[in-house]
């Protein structure tokens, strides 16, 4: 990777920075403080493009290869980056990266910052390690790139337009980390995830353990719970009587069985107790919800 470095320029570059005083005032921008774009680039055919910052920067940095490679090295780790991949940079991490000397890539790049960034990429599970995108996705950030830019350069310091900055990229970062196409790693847990899934909802009739499930998906309880709060927010159990109390509300409005019935046929023997988690999950009590009005 001994890379002779350019500083200045590339033919047919695009690249926008905000003033430093824009970025001062977003900071400050309740509706943006916590997410919005800096800077904004495209280098096409970047031949000798090298850039080393041992302390890191201040933003996240999002890059994706059009075409051709380059490399990204973080914390003594290198990662080769080839055409419709993309790589992130988490701030303050010390880095660098460059262009191939036999094929120079041509990158899109966002530097993204505010406290709610990371968190926003470990949502969708975008991290260190480049992730491949497919040609539909690959035309998404072309497209939004074309908008940001566009909006950027046009009028830097509208705050509407900075708001919607700011939401196009959000969107544009959860439809890559809703579709594209993951490691083995993430290929495993959502069917780890769909099996438990697929079993609560054949044994909503019935009762369910912790440990029946966790013997079904093949993996740990603590893992288990772990990957069911992570996509869904409540562990599995919280998250198997939230089914059973949506179905049963449907049973509670569509069918003539009383709440004894449909308690029992859900599994709960005790429907004083079917009634009190059902009002406890589903905000109102079961004779409540059965006659409110619908639709």
């Amino acid at each position: 990777m001994s890379t002779i470095q350019k500083q200045k320029g590339f033919p047919e570059e695009k690249l926008f920075v905000l003033p430093d005083y824009v970025a001062v005032e977003l900071s400050n921008t309740e509706l943006i403080k916590n997410f919005y774009l800096s800077d904004i680039g495209y280098f096409p055919r970047a031949k000798y493009h090298y850039r080393e910052r041992p302390e890191g920067c201040d933003a996240h940095i999002l890059i994706y290869c059009e075409s051709g490679s380059g490399w990204v090295e973080m914390e003594g780790k290198s990662f080769p980056i080839a055409n419709r991949q993309l790589a992130i940079i988490p701030a303050g991490v010390p880095h660098r990266y460059g262009a191939s000397a036999e094929s120079p890539w041509s990158i899109y790049w966002f530097h993204l910052k505010g406290e709610n960034v990371a968190s926003y990429l470990r949502l969708f599970g975008l991290g260190r390690s480049p992730v491949t995108l497919s040609l539909a996705l690959q035309t998404g950030i072309m497209e939004c790139f074309d908008l940001c830019y566009g909006l950027m350069t046009d009028k830097p310091y509208s705050i509407p337009v900075q708001v919607h900055v700011s939401q196009t990229i959000g969107q544009m970062i959860g439809t890559i980390g809703l579709n594209a196409a993951g490691s083995s790693r993430s290929r495993k847990r959502e069917n780890d995830l769909e099996r438990a899934m697929h079993l609560m909802r054949s044994r909503l009739h019935g009762n369910l353990t912790l440990t029946e499930l966790a013997s079904h998906t093949g993996i740990s309880k603590q893992h288990l719970i772990y990957l069911f709060k992570q996509e869904t927010g409540f562990p599995p159990v919280d998250y198997y009587l939230r089914l059973k109390m949506q179905k049963a509300g449907q049973q509670l409005c569509l069918t003539g069985l009383s709440i004894k019935e449909i308690a029992a046929d859900f599994g709960f023997p005790d429907p004083y107790y079917f009634s009190r988690m059902f009002k406890k999950i589903m905000g109102v009590s079961p004779s409540k919800f059965q006659n409110e009005p619908k639709g």
